[in-house]
């Protein structure tokens, strides 16, 4: 029965307006029928079925090239036309219908950058933020009509009459989120996964000799963003390249090459099964990397031929070894090129092998990112990241949580890195909803095709590349039937590598166990288990946020002790910042909620071992440090030095060593050592010192550095891999310097005021002491009797600017409830008088201690002032009620003036914790005090070096190139673990600003100076544990402690 509405209609009467009438009609709806992108059982339209990624070229020479200008192809990326609408069913719905000529004359239409983000590009409400909520009502599988951009995208290309009798391909590598294709009006086909390539036939639909119209219409949400919930920016737009495809009326449909090691891993099978498009002839060639010929044979087949290959003792490819040969085929008409590498990987006795030989993961994790562009990623920015990577030691990536740019993995293959290749699937927002969260998607049968879909589309497309050794089932989603769907298929067609998933903790679905984040005794306790027959993988570790990870060696040393354990992949390789202005102009790279956005999880963007501009953070040194290939044991029978080959193929032979000697203030030349040859992967080497100095002076080193000795496609001559350290002496301590230098009778000691202390010494330096707070509370030189160095008084502080480690755990919670960041030192009770031996004495009684609570710290400190140098003797005792569980800190706080320069003996020349300090070796070191400085994006406590014996604050040069004069002179002896921090910015400064550009602007001109005994551990807290116990700073234990200023 037809539902009947009274409708009124517009009538016009003669000589007057129109008036409204109104007749029957038929009820309308609108829209018509679900839309596409809300519709599951929708995945795709008239797309073509899921391949490789090769180019065709005319024939084998210019196949041989790779130059993909000379393919058979025609790259459609530039500036295209566009226009954003806040709804697919608002604006120019019939856009597709124009001719460009129209659309470049309307005001309506603009320009965009194809591959391109359109929020990164001004158009839209712009990027958002957030970790694991949806930024829309959740209500799977639609997304709101009303509120999903819809962003229109229009070009043109010519095609000539030689593009005739060709089947022409349209292919877009990445489109975010969904998209519908028309070209010269006529509708082509939809397609969904934003990170997967789509490739059409639109063969009857294009015109030769003539311009083509082609028009895409892109929404930003579709029911498939309920699985591509990723922990990144939302995101719009064409975000890789289009390319049109011209392959002739005779082609390759698909090529997949496997290399099958025997038992002995030393000959190989090659299978090359080719599919072909008709009945033809094809040639195959299989090239050395110096392109002699190694093996070629021809096949005729009906659409499908097998290519089964004995080739004798290949070179085998590995991360440290890839040795590519070139695989060509060619056919009437066209050819291809694949890059062959020779490996197999497998469990033996449920280690994780390659080649026969186990190894171990030292990897990241690896979003698409670029600070400008966002997930549109230009290729030498790409290129740029695997570079770095290889030069920090890093020999893996996974690809989270998606598949990336192709042309990654082909650097892989050539650069030497294993993948770890993830599928575009995340639902992490379903499962803080309520309900189940897995029946949402995962463990729901409507659901199955779209994530066997995207199995599909990753293995389909990235089969052929011998860096990737495992497959991901995605992250994050759970664990349901679905994933299962996704296991089968993908055993179904590629047997060869082991397949990957965390969410699956029973690992039903997957060969290997996966964990993320978990402790280091929880990590011993899985490679401690007698019954096992599957490895364990960490796929996310060591979250590597703002000033940290801490305890990243404690990891490693794991994975090298217990075979089940696979390695992991450090979160992550670099922060997501995207680049902007503030309102008075000032640039800085933007974090969730900076854009007006909300929801948002603000800075958690900002968690990996690079900045937003992809330059390491001191994070990825260290990183570098903990998997580096070559370890340095110690020293033995006075000259010789154990060291460990950590490669997992290779041996040390490429790379040279030297070594010196390094001692407090100075370093002696030492030479290069002789590495024996061959030292076997996994394997320790006892390596001689020729020229070994007999070593008496306190607190020397051996340095050794392993440098590269031949270049390589990713390093030069000389590239440092790896460095060793080993303490030859101990210390002085401070006793010996109170021995060597006898006290000098001060000239006076007079009260100035009731509350002012003054002591002069004969060389005419003056100290006051303010006795109403019990602090030193000015340092005057003879040289500069004017100037008061301490532009604060010189007073204890407990507390450091919290790290995003500290925010995330449970120890930067408690300093805030427990007040720490408002702890003051009070005065209890204080004695002065000169000793017998001359020396000036004053003994403070203390409490340093927050408002509102119980607690302190109860200090006696005695302040011994002789005429060269003041020593400072500090007893702690903690009372009280409500302790916080650590203290950020225990040292000595105060500015000073004119302080241009600081030098060291200790770690440097970078910055150093308790559990971030291995990459930075002991010496002496100097910098400005602005070098000091690490410019967290989000600021926080930076800049500390630790494992200090004595440090000076310097001067500006007098003269160009004269030394800069000495301020003032901190020792601690043999105190292990003394550390300082030198910034133009107080604790505060750190703490309260959000921004860089806020912290700028609270800039000083004088020096904030910490002098610290002790300092708390980094660790992972931010996502993942908190600061290990050995790196602890117990608020619970008493203290005893000296330091000596001159």
């Amino acid at each position: 029965m037809d539902v009947i509405s009274t409708v009124p209609t517009t009538a016009a009467t003669a000589g007057g307006p129109a008036e409204l009438s109104f007749h029957a009609a038929k009820k309308h709806i609108h829209p018509k029928s679900t839309p596409d992108w809300n519709n599951l059982k929708v995945i795709h339209r008239n797309t073509l079925t899921p391949r490789t990624y090769f180019f065709l070229y005319q024939n084998e020479e210019d196949a041989l090239t790779r130059d993909v200008s000379r393919s058979k192809s025609q790259l459609l990326s530039g500036q295209w036309l566009f226009q954003l609408s806040k709804s697919p069913l608002e604006g120019p719905t019939d856009f597709f219908h124009q001719d460009l000529d129209t659309l470049k004359s309307s005001q309506e239409w603009g320009s965009i950058q194809v591959p391109g983000m359109w929020q990164c590009q001004g158009f839209g409400k712009g990027p958002q933020y957030t970790n694991i909520d949806f930024p829309f009502p959740v209500d799977p599988p639609h997304v709101p009509i009303d509120d999903n951009e819809c962003g229109r995208y229009v070009t043109g290309f010519d095609l000539g009459n030689e593009d005739e009798h060709h089947q022409l391909r349209l292919r877009f590598e990445g489109v975010d989120a969904a998209f519908t294709v028309w070209v010269n009006h006529h509708e082509v086909g939809y397609s969904q996964g934003s990170r997967n390539p789509s490739e059409f036939d639109i063969t009857p639909f294009v015109k030769y000799g003539a311009t083509n119209v082609l028009s895409v219409e892109v929404y930003q949400r579709c029911n498939g963003s309920y699985i591509e919930d990723q922990d990144q920016w939302w995101l719009s737009g064409i975000f890789r390249d289009v390319w049109l495809h011209k392959f002739p009326r005779t082609h390759f449909e698909d090529v997949h090459v496997q290399t099958h090691l025997d038992d002995d891993y030393e000959d190989a099978t090659l299978e090359v099964d080719v599919k072909l498009n008709s009945d033809a002839s094809v040639a195959l060639r299989l090239l050395d990397a110096d392109g002699n010929e190694v093996v070629k044979k021809t096949k005729t087949g009906e659409g499908s031929i097998l290519f089964q290959l004995r080739i004798k003792n290949p070179h085998k490819w590995t991360a440290e070894t890839p040795y590519l040969y070139t695989l060509t085929l060619v056919t009437a008409g066209c050819a291809l090129t694949e890059r062959v590498g020779f490996r197999r990987t497998e469990l033996i006795d449920g280690v994780w092998s390659v080649n026969g030989s186990p190894v171990k993961l030292r990897g990241v994790n690896r979003h698409e990112h670029h600070p400008d562009s966002g997930r549109a990623v230009p290729y030498e920015f790409l290129k740029r990241d695997l570079l770095l990577m290889k030069r920090h030691n890093i020999n893996a990536i996974r690809t989270s949580h998606y598949i990336n740019d192709p042309r990654l993995y082909d650097l892989a293959d050539e650069l030497g890195l294993w993948i770890l290749d993830e599928c575009d699937l995340e639902c992490h927002g379903l499962f803080v909803v309520g309900g189940d969260g897995i029946k949402f998607a995962s463990d729901n049968p409507d659901w199955e095709e779209a994530y066997v879909d995207r199995a599909r589309q990753m293995v389909m497309r990235d089969f052929n590349h011998p860096s990737i050794i495992l497959w991901s089932l995605g992250n994050e989603s759970g664990y349901g039937r679905n994933h299962a769907a996704m296991y089968k298929y993908i055993k179904s067609v590629d047997k060869s590598r082991l397949i990957h998933y965390e969410g699956d903790w029973n690992a039903q679905s997957a060969d290997i166990i996966s964990r993320m984040y978990h402790s280091i005794r929880d990590t011993e306790s899985y490679a401690k288990d007698r019954s096992w027959d599957k490895p364990v993988v960490l796929c996310e570790y060591i979250h590597a946020m703002g000033n940290g990870p801490g305890a990243i060696k404690e990891y490693i040393d794991l994975f090298y002790k217990y075979p089940r354990l696979m390695g992991g992949f450090v979160w992550e390789w670099a922060n997501h910042g995207l680049r902007t202005k503030n309102k008075d102009g000032e640039e800085y790279m933007g974090y969730g909620g900076d854009f007006g956005d909300d929801p948002n999880d603000g800075n958690f963007v900002f968690d990996g071992l690079c900045f937003s501009n992809h330059t390491p953070t001191p994070g990825l040194i260290e990183y570098k440090k903990a998997i580096e290939p070559v370890q340095t044991r110690g020293v033995e029978d006075g000259n010789k030095v154990r060291i460990i080959n950590r490669y997992d193929f290779i041996s040390l032979d490429h790379l040279r060593c030297k070594w010196r000697i390094v001692a407090d203030g100075s370093a002696i030349s030492g030479g290069d050592i002789l590495l024996p040859k061959g030292i076997k992967p996994h394997t320790e080497a006892l390596v001689k010192i020729q020229g070994f100095p007999n070593i008496t002076a306190p607190d020397c080193h051996v340095n050794l550095e392993f440098s590269l000795a031949k270049p390589t496609n990713w390093g030069q001559v000389g590239h440092v891999v790896a460095t060793g350290q080993v303490q030859l002496t101990g210390p002085a301590g401070l006793h010996n310097l109170h021995q060597l230098r006898a006290p000098v009778m001060c000239s006076s000691l007079a009260l100035l005021n009731p509350t002012l202390l003054s002591i002069v010494s004969p060389n005419g330096s003056s100290w006051e002491f303010d006795l109403g707070i019990g602090a030193l509370s000015s340092w005057k030189r003879s040289d500069r009797p004017d100037l008061n160095l301490l532009t604060e008084p010189l007073r204890f502080d407990l507390y450091r600017a919290r790290t995003d480690n500290d925010r995330g755990c449970d120890f930067g919670r408690n300093w805030i409830d427990r007040r720490l960041h408002q702890s003051k030192n009070h005065l209890i009770q204080l004695s002065w008088e000169v000793k017998a031996d001359g020396v000036a004495e004053i003994v403070v009684k203390g409490r340093i201690a927050p408002p509102v609570l119980n607690w302190s710290l109860e200090t006696t400190t005695t302040f011994r002032f002789t005429g060269e140098y003041v020593s400072i003797q500090v007893h702690g005792h903690p009372t009280g009620h409500l302790l916080p569980r650590a203290w950020g800190r225990f040292g000595l706080v105060t500015a000073i003036a004119g302080c241009e320069r600081v030098r060291w003996f200790g770690r440097g020349p970078g910055e150093s914790y308790r559990d971030k300090k291995l990459s930075q070796l002991v010496g002496t070191w100097e910098a400005p005090v602005d070098d000091l400085f690490t410019d967290y994006e989000f600021p926080q406590d930076t800049g500390n070096r630790t494992d200090v014996r004595w440090v000076e604050f310097l001067g500006a040069e007098k003269e160009e190139g004269s030394a800069a004069p000495r301020l003032l002179r901190a020792r601690y002896g043999d105190f292990e673990g003394a550390s300082f921090q030198a910034l133009h910015y107080s604790t505060a400064d750190l703490d309260e600003s959000k921004h860089p550009y806020e912290l700028y602007k609270r800039k000083r001109e004088d020096t904030v100076v910490h002098l610290d005994w002790m300092h708390h551990g980094l660790g992972t807290g931010s996502c993942g544990p908190e600061t290990l116990p050995q790196y602890t700073l117990d608020a619970s234990k008493d203290f005893d402690v000296e330091i000596i200023l001159d």
